[in-house]
């Protein structure tokens, strides 16, 4: 398996929008929006790669000074449950580090606040919807390389 990050618009971008859309959108019967595709423009795009097939992804997103926000992630059906979402998970975070960040947060839904505490964040909100289910904000204090 490979992990790469791609440009908004390339065709790793077009199989990640895919993704995103079957695993986090049809389920929920909502579909993106012009002006949330909009917003992946000036993002940062990662994918974990089998061959050509794009098994996992997600979309980090500036959010000024030492804070980045990761949002987006997704793993196909039939790779969900083998550490591929822990695996990017950690990607994502070295590319933070990597660029200065130091905290990296998320709008978790709440059945994903367990994947996200055992991966160190913390809750840091009230429940609160976004795309119609119930959500926490969860961030992770990251560790500068020495």
């Amino acid at each position: 398996m490979q992990i790469k990050v791609f440009l908004h618009g390339s065709s790793e971008y077009k199989l990640a929008l895919a993704l995103r859309d079957k695993v986090l959108r049809k389920p929920l019967g909502i579909a993106f929006t012009a002006e949330e595709l909009a917003k992946d423009i000036n993002d940062v795009h990662i994918g974990m790669f089998e061959g050509e097939e794009l098994i996992a992804c997600l979309t980090l997103t500036e959010d000024g000074g030492e804070r980045m926000k990761m949002r987006q992630v997704a793993v196909s059906d039939n790779h969900q449950r083998k550490g591929l979402g822990r695996q990017l998970s950690l990607a994502a975070e070295e590319y933070a580090v990597g660029k200065g960040r130091e905290v990296l947060f998320c709008n978790a839904r709440k059945t994903a606040v367990p994947f996200y505490h055992k991966l160190g964040y913390r809750i840091t909100s009230a429940e609160f919807t976004e795309v119609t289910i119930p959500h926490y904000r969860m961030e992770k204090q990251l560790k500068r390389k020495q």
